[in-house]
């Protein structure tokens, strides 16, 4: 199928993420972060796509030369290990370095906020891919899963790294090491099962994937709306347990 630069459709790819984004962004209740910050972070998901792209076509070599493609265990490498990891890897590693001494990381929902966008910028970027050579029907399905899909990785993701600078501020180190590696596992297995479960077409794996997304976007609504409502100032001297 031809690739097309419809305006509409554009839209159509464009305005899930920016819905999603805003919603985040007005959740910070304390303190908003700069709108140079908020874009930046925005690009920096876009160019996590290009580096998960490589790892993925890297990562798919490897597994092709070595096991059966479709299997059971080859679609679990690919969607746990090659896809995760590289499509989350690439989301953290962007976010860590333009964050994590950033003088405006200063609440744990920062985190939130700033996982979030990058996810979004990712999810923004890919969409636009999909629906520009497949249409508005598929501007529809990923607007109600894959770009919230992004959104609740992010959620998962932030929560983890905004705990890891709260552990930061109480000068445990050891623990804001811990945090930042759930950081990154936590969203890779939910993205990992979430691909897997897309994969088969059959009506169990169909419920399966069904109950999980639910599950999925409900949990992360009420981790942003928890962790927004508890939200305070990372206090270097002392750490509060939220």
């Amino acid at each position: 199928m031809n690739f097309t630069a419809d305006p509409i459709l554009i839209a159509a790819a464009v305005i899930p993420a920016v819905f999603l984004l805003v919603r985040v962004e007005r959740a910070d209740r304390l303190e908003k972060e700069s709108r140079k910050l908020l874009i930046s972070l925005v690009f920096f998901g876009i160019l996590a796509t290009l580096i998960a792209s490589l790892g993925e076509r890297i990562g798919m070599a490897i597994l092709y030369s070595i096991f059966e493609e479709e299997s059971v265990l080859y679609n679990l490498l690919l969607y746990f290990v090659v896809v995760a990891l590289s499509e989350e890897g690439a989301k953290y590693i962007l976010l860590k370095s333009r964050t994590w001494r950033n003088p405006e990381f200063n609440c744990q929902f920062d985190g939130v906020v700033y996982s979030v966008f990058v996810s979004l910028g990712f999810a923004l970027w890919e969409n636009i891919g999909y629906v520009a050579y497949y249409g508005l029907s598929t501007a529809i399905v990923r607007a109600v899963t894959a770009v919230p899909g992004h959104a609740c990785f992010g959620v998962f993701m932030g929560t983890w790294y905004g705990m890891a600078k709260r552990k930061e501020g109480a000068g445990d180190l050891a623990g804001a090491a811990r945090y930042r590696r759930f950081a990154l596992i936590v969203p890779m297995l939910l993205h990992g099962f979430y691909d897997f479960c897309a994969t088969y077409d059959d009506s169990v794996m169909g419920l399966v994937f069904l109950v999980f997304v639910v599950a999925m976007f409900v949990t992360a609504s009420r981790l942003v709306r928890r962790v927004s409502a508890n939200d305070t100032y990372i206090d270097r001297n002392r750490f509060e347990r939220w």
